[in-house]
């Protein structure tokens, strides 16, 4: 099933991982600083978490997302539609923000290309995701006999997608090296500003593992 029919699944992932309020957010929030007035764009709301966080700041913010029960729930102006597709107006965001988004959309190179349409120039795009260490076909945790958790770093040059149980459905984590995700955004227009990567917060053996990875991009006039 699509992401289109796993709302439930959803609410519960982020209710019961404490990493999202933990690690997602403060991330996001330290690369995008939302400032009062600003308008922004919540590529992939969900249920609108992360907007209320948002509006709290003073800021305005408009969600999209695939998910017509998710997008329901957030209080805020949303719509229902592929972020590959977005049936929105041209220059009509100061920024956009996707957080653990760009590796379940199967096009990401028409992601970036259509974020800097509805971004104004000289605005700010915001991606978190799972690093690209964390993705690669067969990349997985392995413990050796003394218990020790180690990682196995897979397919990192093979472009692929691996099937994610979700509740009574799947998601689909597709695979990009990082610079096919840093070179898909340059040819948007979108200028780097700054990168962070994080080591897993829980999992003390896996410090030295990449586990997040969060972008800041500003348009090209």
């Amino acid at each position: 099933m699509p992401w289109s029919d796993a709302a439930d699944w959803w609410l519960e992932e982020v209710d019961a991982d404490p990493a999202y309020e933990a690690v997602v957010t403060p991330l996001l929030f330290e690369l995008l600083v939302p400032q009062p007035g600003t308008l922004y764009l919540d590529l992939g709301c969900g249920e609108g978490r992360v907007m209320r966080r948002i509006v709290a700041e003073g800021a305005r913010v408009h969600g999209v997302d695939l998910n017509l029960g998710l997008a329901a729930r957030t209080g805020a102006p949303s719509l229902v539609a592929y972020l590959s597709n977005l049936p929105l107006k041209d220059d009509s965001y100061d920024a956009a923000y996707a957080p653990l988004v760009v590796e379940h959309i199967t096009d990401h190179r028409r992601f970036f290309t259509e974020a800097a349409r509805v971004v104004r120039p000289g605005g700010v795009l915001v991606v978190v995701s799972n690093h690209p260490f964390w993705t690669a076909p067969n990349s997985t945790p392995i413990v050796d006999e003394d218990g020790e958790t180690l990682w196995r770093p897979g397919e990192y040059f093979s472009e692929g997608a691996t099937e994610v149980p979700a509740g009574e459905t799947s998601i689909t984590f597709h695979h990009r090296t990082m610079a096919e995700l840093l070179d898909a955004a340059a040819d948007a227009g979108w200028s780097l500003e700054r990168m962070i990567e994080t080591p897993h917060h829980e999992i003390e053996d896996q410090q030295g593992i990449p586990r997040l990875l969060g972008c800041r991009w500003r348009l090209l006039p």
